[in-house]
């Protein structure tokens, strides 16, 4: 069963918005693509994204390494626009369009951790992510300041990476030597392994449980889709490896290939892949969607990596 604590701190450390903060990349139209940087870090990767446009992620800075959340200012848990069953929100409150133009960074930081991520974010503002303490790995919910130690028992380390409106959260541990895909529902730990792989992670979970990741076998990386008890391989075409990072309710799919030109993200959606590439980049990942097709990501320039959003 998970563990509850309040340990979890939270702090302001971006004011308006600056003029770089949402900045389209060389190349890119500003309609299409926007950076997102968290003033003064050296690495920033944005990881998911709610239907309210509330983006969470991880920075580092002064070589260590932070959760954050893109809000617009207002911190309100967003509970308003889910409905009981968990489903995503449909509700755009033109006020809130307009306050998101003054958008603000709240960091994330386990007290005592050498390092914390922020890695998946429903529509509640209910946040899961990771953190390392003493040299150990533990996955995190944090709910209205309230914070939550993810671990799944007997493992080496834990990793929380996703969760949808009902708080079901997916992630991976490490035991017996290789990263197994775990759910966990109503305090229960269900292990979702591939079956016959060699490793498995599981990254995002929708509102009807379907379940998003990655698998090794024969030491190649494939995507996969969990839906109703049956697995489902992803494979870009042509790649030489593919990651399953996200999906929304749509049954709209994103995340990473490799193939001889780089690393690309990719959305799958009706059964069509599409490729995903931020101009001038050598490296692009797409790693959440929301309902409305809203991506987020990374992008790498001259060695530095950027948080990217893709509006459609």
């Amino acid at each position: 069963m998970p563990h509850r604590s309040a340990l979890l701190s939270t702090s302001v450390i971006g004011l308006a918005l600056a003029a770089s903060l949402l900045a389209a990349p060389p190349g890119a139209t500003s309609s299409a693509l926007s950076t997102i940087d968290v003033p003064g870090a050296t690495f920033v990767s944005a990881s998911g994204i709610n239907a309210h446009g509330d983006v969470i992620g991880r920075y580092v800075s002064a070589g260590v390494t932070h959760g954050f959340v893109l809000t617009d200012g207002l911190w309100r848990g967003c509970d308003d626009d889910s409905g009981d069953d968990g489903s995503e929100g449909e509700h755009r409150d033109p006020r809130r369009e307009e306050r998101r133009r003054t958008p603000f960074f709240t960091t994330i930081d386990v007290p005592g951790a050498s390092f914390t991520a922020g890695r998946g974010i429903n529509d509640r503002c209910e946040i899961v992510g990771n953190y390392t303490s003493a040299g150990v790995q533990h996955g995190f919910q944090w709910r209205k300041g309230a914070f939550q130690t993810v671990d799944v028992p007997g493992a080496v380390a834990t990793g929380a990476f996703g969760i949808n409106g009902r708080g079901d959260i997916v992630g991976s541990y490490f035991a017996g030597g290789a990263n197994h895909a775990y759910l966990l529902r109503h305090d229960t730990f269900v292990t979702v392994d591939v079956p016959n792989s060699n490793s498995s992670q599981a990254f995002a979970i929708d509102a009807r449980g379907d379940i998003v990741g990655d698998y090794v076998t024969a030491g190649v990386l494939h995507g996969f889709l969990l839906s109703a008890g049956q697995f489902t391989p992803i494979d870009f075409p042509g790649a030489s490896s593919t990651g399953g990072r996200g999906l929304n309710s749509r049954g709209e799919i994103v995340g990473e290939y490799v193939d001889g030109g780089g690393t690309h993200g990719f959305l799958l959606s009706d059964g069509a892949f599409s490729s995903i590439d931020v101009p001038g980049a050598s490296l692009t990942n797409a790693l959440g969607i929301n309902r409305r097709g809203e991506i987020v990501g990374r992008y790498v320039v001259a060695g530095v990596s950027h948080g990217v959003l893709f509006d459609r």
